[in-house]
This record gives C-alpha cells, sequence and structure tokens, in this order.
C-alpha cells in the first residue's frame, strides 16, 4: 500500500540538562533522558498507526528507530 511514516521531534528541558549534567559526574542512567526517548517513541508509533489505518492497511511489515541531533537541545 506504501511506506508509512510516525516522526517526532523532541526537545530537552532546561532542568533535565542540569540533572544529566550532574548525573556525568556519579555515572549511571540518566532516567529523565530513558524517558524522554520513550515518549517520542510511543508518539512516533501512535502516528504511524495512524497512517496506516489511513491506508486501509492490516499491518505494518517492518519498523525501524533511528534518532540523531538535528539541532543544540533537540533530536
Amino acid at each position: 500500500l506504501g511506506v508509512v511514516t510516525g516522526n517526532v521531534v523532541q526537545s530537552k528541558h532546561v532542568g533535565r540538562d542540569i540533572m544529566a549534567g550532574l548525573k556525568t559526574i556519579v555515572g549511571g542512567e540518566i532516567t529523565s533522558y530513558t524517558e524522554m526517548l520513550t515518549e517520542a517513541r510511543h508518539i512516533a508509533i501512535r502516528r504511524l498507526v495512524e497512517e496506516a489505518v489511513k491506508l486501509d492497511a492490516d499491518a505494518v511489515v517492518n519498523l525501524r528507530f533511528t534518532t540523531s541531533s538535528i539541532m543544540s537541545g533537540s533530536s
């Protein structure tokens, strides 16, 4: 039926940056960024499904997540 996409650009929050900076001193997971990434993926999946439904698709055959920085403070 065609290609469907589910794109989202998520920006960082100043509070998250401050906590992430502190976390780099002691190490470990930066949970606020993990939560931000998870939220962005859920939004992207929802948008992908919405596009597939518009095409009256029965399934999505393949799915790929990519993450990159597109500008300072956004991914």
